[in-house]
């Protein structure tokens, strides 16, 4: 969710505060709803959806109902009380702090804030005390996750690291020249509570595209669209026929540009490989002049003077022909070195015969892909950038192959871990041993639910792959891969996830299966 929407619907609300608390509801295990009697009369739910990878801060009508789920949830319902005096957003960011008043009872409730952290794959929701001290926490974050901040009961809650963005209530035309000559979309760089999809609304309103390059009048239009947004940024669709007609083209040029960059520096490559195959092939003459300076060298053995390094020699054609020589060798081990580079020059201009028939083919049919892919339609360009292209790159990680048949993949270190797990499907299982570093296990079933030995299978080889191995009973957490992100700014292959089940299995390598 976005900070200009988290800002208009913290506008719609701040009329109604201090707001009547009339008690909370869990529709699930990632949701709060607080049902409010604002100050006009109005009864509506302030609905918290917390759990990554899309969260969502919303006022609902009607009644939500619920139970706690979970001991977070358990926490929320006996410490959030009392009215909501304040909601307050940190500048334009994704973070809201929810104040509530407390209550006088048989056991008072003391004041208490929560904060929601509407980051995307790393939103969380948090329960502070009157000092700003975390009391509970839905997603507990350590140091070995976050360097910059921990998120668990009993420390001061810090917010996300500060940025500096321009902050679009309050910018002048002139702070937006920055922008200048750059695409539109980079305004999601520079202008605080813009993420991608507002920045395609604010597009739509400049009457421009993501990719259009800024100039002065370009640049007026923004700025115009971009205080509309302040005052409503509502998602709109519709586009004009020919703005559509743009945006579709421009699309495709996005799509088509890197895949025939790719399939021209293949086509470099290939043309590269041309020219030292035609060289090959000139040498021949060389390779004609070593072997007749390496003949004349055995017939004059006796003119060759010992320790020189070159000699003079009147050649089978009664031409004058100076031969150089290594001087720490013999005339016949400097005749022999001749034999040897002329065969070497040979060898090379034979293999050239034979490649280059073969690598004017691969040309051709890359000049005939790369032609297609000019006139390639949106569909196919689509399809192309999703297809993998195979025989690309050594392999990464280990490979095995599960009682079942499935193939497991196991990164072998953070780099392997990180692009293993983002090149899985994201219905493959993915497991790590709990609490400690090691490898990045997937199970590459697509959906399908394996039997428990492929599980067990599995898990016991990120047991293996850590520092549990050998140890008899190792914790293993697996879930689809879908609900594993990488946190923002975080190192290669260190990841957050839910959803987890967790197995106990020896950190032996298993027996079963084969690695590939």
């Amino acid at each position: 969710m976005e900070g200009l929407l988290i800002h208009a619907l913290l506008r719609e609300l701040a009329p109604e505060l201090p707001a009547q608390n009339l008690g909370p509801a869990f529709p699930d295990e990632g949701s709060l709803a607080v049902l409010l009697k604002g100050r006009s009369g109005r009864i509506f739910n302030l609905v918290l959806r917390y759990r990554p990878p899309s969260p969502s801060l919303v006022l609902e009508e009607g009644t939500l109902l619920g139970e706690p789920k979970t001991p977070f949830q358990r926490q929320l319902w006996a410490r959030v009380k009392g009215p909501l005096m304040e909601a307050e957003q940190l500048k334009l960011d994704r973070v809201v702090l929810l104040r509530f008043a407390g209550e006088k009872g048989f056991v008072d409730t003391p004041p208490s804030t929560l904060v929601f952290e509407a980051t995307g794959r790393n939103a969380n929701l948090l329960l502070l005390d009157k000092a700003g001290r975390i009391l509970g926490v839905d997603r507990v974050i350590t140091q070995e996750v976050n360097r910059y901040r921990e998120l668990r009961p009993g420390l001061p809650y810090t917010p996300p690291p500060p940025y500096e963005k321009l902050d679009p209530r309050t910018l002048k035309a002139e702070d937006l020249k920055p922008l200048l000559g750059r695409p539109l979309k980079e305004v999601v760089r520079h202008v605080d509570g813009v993420g991608l999809e507002l920045m395609r609304e604010l597009a739509r309103r400049a009457g421009l595209t993501p990719e259009t390059p800024l100039d002065e009048a370009a640049l007026e239009r923004v700025f115009q669209a971009l205080k509309g947004l302040v005052e409503d940024p509502a998602l709109r669709t519709a586009l004009t026929e020919e703005l559509r007609a743009k945006w579709a083209e421009e699309e495709k040029e996005a799509l088509r540009k890197p895949l025939l960059e790719a399939l021209e520096r293949e086509r470099k490559t290939l043309l590269a490989r041309l020219a030292d195959y035609q060289r090959a092939l000139d040498r021949l003459e060389e390779a004609a002049a070593l072997r007749q300076k390496a003949d004349l060298l055995l017939a004059r053995l006796k003119e060759v003077p010992k320790g020189a390094e070159k000699v003079v020699l009147e050649g089978f054609d009664g031409k004058s022909v100076e031969v150089a020589l290594d001087p720490t060798l013999s005339p016949q081990e400097n005749a022999k070195k001749l034999y040897e580079r002329a065969r070497r020059l040979e060898a090379l201009a034979e293999r050239a015969l034979d490649l280059i028939p073969k690598t004017e083919a691969k040309v051709q049919a890359l000049e005939g892909e790369m032609a297609r892919l000019r006139q390639a339609d949106l569909a196919e360009l689509l399809a192309l950038t999703q297809k993998p292209r195979e025989g690309k790159g050594p392999k990464v990680g280990l490979r095995y192959t599960s009682p079942s048949g499935f193939a497991v993949w196991v990164g072998r270190n953070a780099k392997e871990n990180d692009l293993l797990t983002r090149a899985a499907h994201s219905e493959d299982l993915w497991f790590h041993a709990q609490g400690v570093p090691g490898s990045h296990v997937i199970l590459k079933v697509e959906g399908q639910n394996p039997p428990l030995e492929d599980l067990l299978f599995a898990a016991r080889l990120a047991a293996y792959h850590s520092k549990a191995r050998g140890e008899t009973q190792v914790p293993v957490d697996y879930t689809r891969k879908k609900h594993v992100w990488r946190p923002r700014k975080a190192a290669p292959g260190q990841v957050l996830y839910t959803h987890a089940k967790t197995l106990f299995v020896e950190g032996a390598l298993p027996q079963e299966g084969g690695e590939g």
